[in-house]
């Protein structure tokens, strides 16, 4: 696969408070990439930097192969749609959908049309007066009509209810099969896309902590469950994310069992269960949060 983003120790610091610190990663053209991480992991400052809205400290970054920043020819094919998407207060949603073909040259009126009438939008009022919901639907309309060969997507579906952040995945989903395009999302909802992924960048306190294909991901990590002694027993030596212990029962989650080790932990009366991608991502982060402990 061709490489669309390039990052190579990135810094951007804010006072003494470093928001993304000496990351390195890259992103493939034509897959869907989660950003996920808590809230103020260093999300949004990464989304920022590689699409030229803000400078970073140091570091390098090339999108295309190019320094995005004062770029034209870069930043004409990105589309960057945020949590708090701003709109001129006179743009009714009508201006919206008319300006968009001005800056997304794949721009589809037919699927922007099609989507302005499933998220139940109405066209002819101010962007201003619309809902949390209505305007989070303009954002993801926008995104998703625009086709543009990379597309961001920093939470805006959000403020969207349940259903209406299904038909987002779904339209997403879809029209990524038909017209296949690089899409990166930012989000803590990890349960919610974790089928839409293909690729995961985990990213805590402006650190990456893992970076890697969702299909390895999926099924790395077991839970482990049954009397203390033999939990302890069977985990021990083994790659443990975390243990509980209730009474006499105790659980562990545990990274890269093999079949031969799944066996061994059914023969021994343990119960073995997956664990979801949301999970590992919390297992994941509260690891490295006490490694980063020990360290200090």
């Amino acid at each position: 696969m061709t490489e669309v983003i390039r990052v190579s120790e990135l810094t951007r610091r804010f006072g003494r408070q470093n928001a993304v610190d000496n990351v390195s990663f890259s992103i493939q053209e034509g897959a869907i990439h989660g950003l996920l991480g808590r809230n103020g992991a260093g999300k949004t400052t990464i989304m920022q930097l590689l699409t030229a809205q803000d400078f970073p400290t140091s570091g390098a970054i090339e999108v295309f192969g190019q320094n995005p920043m004062e770029n034209a020819s870069v930043l004409s094919r990105i589309s960057f749609i945020k949590e708090s998407q701003k709109y001129p207060d006179v743009f009714r949603v009508k201006h919206v959908l008319k300006s968009a073909p001005w800056f997304f040259e794949n721009w589809s009126t037919e699927f922007a049309e099609q989507l302005v009438d499933e998220f139940q939008l109405p066209v002819n009022k101010k962007i201003k007066k619309l809902s949390k919901g209505k305007t989070s639907a303009v954002g993801v309309i926008v995104g998703l009509a625009s086709r543009a060969p990379i597309t961001f997507f920093d939470e805006p579906y959000l403020g969207l209810d349940a259903v209406a952040r299904q038909l987002f995945y779904d339209r997403l989903l879809e029209d990524y099969s038909e017209h296949p395009r690089t899409v990166i999302l930012s989000t803590h909802l990890i349960d919610e896309v974790s089928n839409l992924l293909e690729h995961v960048i985990l990213i805590d306190k402006g650190r990456i902590i893992l970076d890697e294909s969702a299909d390895v991901i999926r099924g790395s990590a077991s839970t482990v469950s049954g009397s203390a002694t033999e939990v302890d027993r069977f985990a021990s030596g083994r790659n443990v994310l975390s243990r509980q212990q209730i009474g006499g029962l105790a659980t562990v989650t545990i990274e890269g069992l093999s079949a031969a080790e799944r066996k061994a932990a059914a023969l021994a009366g343990l119960e073995i269960t997956p664990v979801s991608l949301q999970q590992l991502m919390i297992q994941k982060t509260n690891s490295s949060e006490r490694e980063l402990e020990k360290i200090s």
